[in-house]
């Protein structure tokens, strides 16, 4: 395997993860009744829409389906990814739940 094919499967395998890493944040926001898109707004105001968080809202079930995604798994999922501002808001809606 050559060191270009090697970062490609480097790459994908990241964006694998972190498109996990979405679809637990949108489950968890269908588990809380709560808008996935709204959240990630709140997060991140200046960016636009996100294609990955529209697709992975559309692989969600609905709650009554859905496992449980415990609070501190997804605040540690958006840690691994660098998503502080997201991991903030998230923390400031389970306030509101407690």
């Amino acid at each position: 395997m050559s060191q270009k094919e090697l970062e490609e499967k480097i790459i994908q395998h990241y964006q694998g993860e972190e498109k996990m890493m979405i679809l637990v944040f949108a489950q968890w926001c269908v588990n809380h009744d709560l808008d996935p898109e709204e959240l990630y707004l709140r997060a991140y105001p200046s960016q636009s829409a996100n294609p990955a968080l529209k697709e992975a809202i559309e692989l969600t079930v609905p709650k009554v389906e859905a496992g449980e995604v415990d609070n501190e798994t997804l605040l540690g999922v958006l840690s691994l990814f660098g998503n502080d501002d997201l991991a903030f808001v998230v923390t400031e809606e389970i306030r509101k739940i407690k």
